[in-house]
């Protein structure tokens, strides 16, 4: 699979471990970004840590379990990835080129398959929930489907800011997401048609599932039991 990196070296507070943030691009289309570089000092060694979200499950101790939004898939592609990334920040750091392109495959749009799972939540407008396989290489989750004031529509993942709009609203920016129009044209299409289709496969399943109760529910009862335990009960002698 193609894809172009680029890091950026980060002056971080004393005390705390981020070395930099790196960004990639598969082909020309779909963006991963705030990848972060960390480093363990116990080691001294430079680690890469993909974006992240806080998710509602709890550990042994009662904290929250983060997971990542998106990740590579094989350990094959994970170790060339990550490898790549650290020997891009560490050019950065030495002020050699700073943009690299690793050129695995001869298409620049990568290909991609979707799954998505159809549910509603209280009080919300979320619909569905997605993911995006990338050549079976590379996996983005919580790709939302959100009911709009007509229609559904696609939010990849997003992360809050520090920043507020007029209103005072806090403002959210994607962590991956399409980069060309044609691209995310294609994208939301495929993720809304599996949408659609795994929402029918669902009603077809629950019409399935009612209709055998009705057929069960209809059956004429049999007391070919009841009449063996009757029968096989003592009498009393006349």
């Amino acid at each position: 699979m193609k894809y172009s990196i680029k890091v950026n070296e980060v002056r971080a507070k004393e005390g705390s471990n981020i070395k930099g943030f790196a960004t990639v691009v598969f082909g020309d289309s779909f963006k991963i970004t705030n990848i972060a570089i960390l480093e363990n000092r116990e080691k001294g060694e430079l680690f890469v840590s993909m974006p992240r979200y806080k998710s509602n499950e709890k550990d042994a101790n009662g904290g929250g379990v983060y997971k990542d939004v998106c990740n590579p898939i094989t350990a094959e592609f994970r170790e060339e990835l990550y490898t790549n990334i650290l020997e891009e920040y560490n050019k950065v750091v030495a002020n050699e080129n700073r943009d690299m392109e690793e050129d695995k495959g001869s298409i620049a749009t990568p290909e991609f398959s979707v799954t998505v799972t159809p549910f509603t939540r209280e009080n919300s407008n979320i619909r569905g929930l997605a993911r995006i396989y990338f050549e079976d290489s590379f996996i983005v989750n919580n790709v939302n489907l959100l009911q709009g004031k007509e229609n559904i529509f696609v939010a990849m993942p997003s992360y809050k800011t520090k920043q507020v709009d007029e209103q005072g609203r806090a403002i959210y920016r994607d962590v991956c997401y399409p980069v060309t129009k044609e691209f995310r044209k294609k994208l939301y299409a495929e993720i809304e048609r599996a949408y659609n289709e795994a929402l029918d496969k669902q009603k077809q399943e629950a019409q399935e599932k009612v209709q055998n109760g009705n057929d069960k529910s209809q059956q004429p009862k049999t007391y070919e039991n009841e009449f063996i335990q009757k029968d096989s009960s003592p009498k009393p002698f006349r």
